[in-house]
């Protein structure tokens, strides 16, 4: 018996989802907020930064700590995760985003504020990797991919509203060091209702399933699901869970066996190949790039301010988009896309904004063009790869795996935006549009192996997508049988897990055959 669609969703279930965005707007915010804080002219003047001969390094740092942090943070999430909960790994790295969005805001130097953007990325890559695990396990498989999205739509409503506030905290006088200070603090106004709001969200019923909580992972299910459907879901979960309670779940297993290893490699170069598109460049950097053009510091401002509104506007989108196409598609055509916008972007910049006569008497038409492709990009790359990664890294592996796959891949960003920030002020400086083609090329590449390799996982239960790597042993299955005698055509839903014997045939396990009546 399938998974029926008008069966699957309740009202709560995107409460549950609005509630938990909240999370990935802090994460947003607090990834973007350096980006309009490089503009202040407080921030520079209160560190000294013009004044330092090693500024770009300095500047690069901040951005890089912040991603190196975020490195460490997403390995933590399996640990919290799958001790204590799904809600406890989102309660542990939220509450942290509170406190360093505290001291970035209260930094009396450098030191402090550049040691706190390490944590604050270890916190805050924490709370964006544990949020997908919990929404991926507790949203129903029809509209698994629109419901999950709304995480990568918050997170770029977070980047928006960084912006913005950052715009106009820039017009407080540039002696008022709340001119940067204003904006840090903020970051830890989401958060802030997100973490009493946890003690009345439901624990993941997966989760509790693989406690031998079963009693509970009913309770659950029944709250989010139709009744029906919820006891038909947790047939299947409850199989799955027995089998997986058994397996290996340590890192060690994730790299050792094929299939683990297959997803694992999966996800890495799903999350590496989205940061080729150089995400991380325009978000962090896009003031200095608008200046680099020639524009004025409103205008810098302003044209990232309405990058970032756009950016929203495509997370938005993605709500449409993530579930209308096979996930490879989606994603090869995201990336293409991107760089396309991208190559046009670079060709613009080599012929009319690197030479000493083009910048003496710059072709505004062809400035502005540079500016609307990067508008272009962000809509395609919000649309489809934002939320998209997301999606399809909540549903590579098997509950027991979850977190610390969706941690790996998140951690594959990290790795990647370790490098990006840390040298792109000095790139820009010296070898300037050729820089863009450090991520056409490979990017391109990359798009290439995901559309004709990558397995599609759209509108597969989670207990189902194991088949796509070979784990048939794993796999659960619910279906009705009729009831010998039974005119009316009513049956029994008869669970049945298939188990390997010794010689490698599949037979049906006594031990796990259950029949209730419907």
């Amino acid at each position: 018996m399938g998974h029926l669609p008008q069966r699957q969703f309740k009202p709560i279930n995107a409460f549950i989802i609005v509630v938990m965005a909240l999370g990935s707007l802090a994460y947003g915010y607090s990834a973007s907020v350096i980006s309009t804080t490089l503009a202040q002219p407080s921030f520079y003047t209160y560190f000294n930064l013009s004044s330092r001969p090693n500024e770009n390094d300095i500047i690069g740092l901040m951005n890089s700590l912040y991603q190196a942090g975020g490195f460490f943070g997403t390995f933590t999430v399996a640990f919290s995760s799958d001790r204590w909960g799904r809600r406890a790994g989102i309660a542990i790295p939220g509450a942290l985003v509170l406190v360093m969005g505290a001291l970035l805001t209260g930094s009396v130097n450098l030191t402090m504020f550049i040691a706190c953007r390490f944590w604050a990325g270890w916190a805050s890559y924490a709370l964006v990797s544990a949020i997908p695990v919990w929404m991926s396990e507790v949203v129903p498989a029809h509209n698994r991919g629109s419901l999950v999205a709304v995480h990568g739509a918050s997170l770029l409503l977070g980047y928006c509203l960084a912006a913005w506030v950052g715009f106009c905290f820039w017009h407080l006088p540039a002696s008022n060091n709340w001119q940067w200070r204003g904006p840090m603090i903020l970051q830890c106004l989401p958060v802030a209702p997100l973490l009493p709001c946890l003690y009345w969200l439901p624990e993941s019923p997966r989760w509790l399933a693989i406690q031998g909580r079963d009693a509970e992972a009913s309770h659950i299910l029944k709250k989010l699901h139709a009744p029906d459907e919820a006891e038909h879901e947790l047939l299947q979960i409850k199989a799955q869970a027995e089998i997986e309670h058994r397996l290996d779940s340590s890192y060690w297993a994730l790299f050792t066996k094929p299939s683990y290893r297959k997803r694992c490699i999966l996800a890495f170069i799903t999350t590496v190949s989205i940061q080729f598109c150089g995400p991380i460049l325009i978000n962090n950097y896009g003031p200095t790039i608008y200046k680099s053009l020639g524009f004025s510091v409103t205008k810098q401002l302003l044209y990232q301010c309405g990058w970032l509104t756009l950016a929203f506007g495509g997370g938005l989108l993605s709500l449409w988009v993530v579930d209308t196409m096979s996930r490879p598609v989606l994603l090869a055509g995201g990336i293409t896309g991107s760089l396309v916008c991208l190559t046009i972007e670079a060709a613009l910049v080599a012929t009319y904004a690197t030479s000493p006569e083009s910048l003496a008497h710059p072709n505004e038409s062809a400035l502005q063009a540079a500016v609307a492709m990067f508008y272009i990009y962000i809509v395609i790359f919000e649309s489809a790869l934002d939320s998209g990664q997301f999606v399809y890294l909540g549903e590579l592996f098997s509950t027991h795996l979850r977190a610390k796959g969706i941690s790996f891949g998140v951690a594959g960003v990290n790795l990647i935006n370790i490098v990006w920030p840390q040298v792109a002020p000095t790139a820009f400086s010296t070898i300037g549009w050729k820089f863009y083609l450090v991520f056409i090329i490979p990017g391109m590449a990359f798009a290439t192996l995901i559309f004709l390799w990558f397995p599609n996982t759209r509108g597969m239960p989670l207990e189902e997508v194991a088949e796509l790597f070979g784990d048939e042993a794993n796999h659960a299955s619910a279906q009705v049988v009729d009831k010998e005698g039974d005119s009316k055509g009513r049956g029994d839903r008869l669970l049945s897990v298939r188990e390997p014997d010794t010689a490698g045939a599949q037979k049906l396990s006594s031990h796990h055959e259950e029949v209730i009546s419907v």
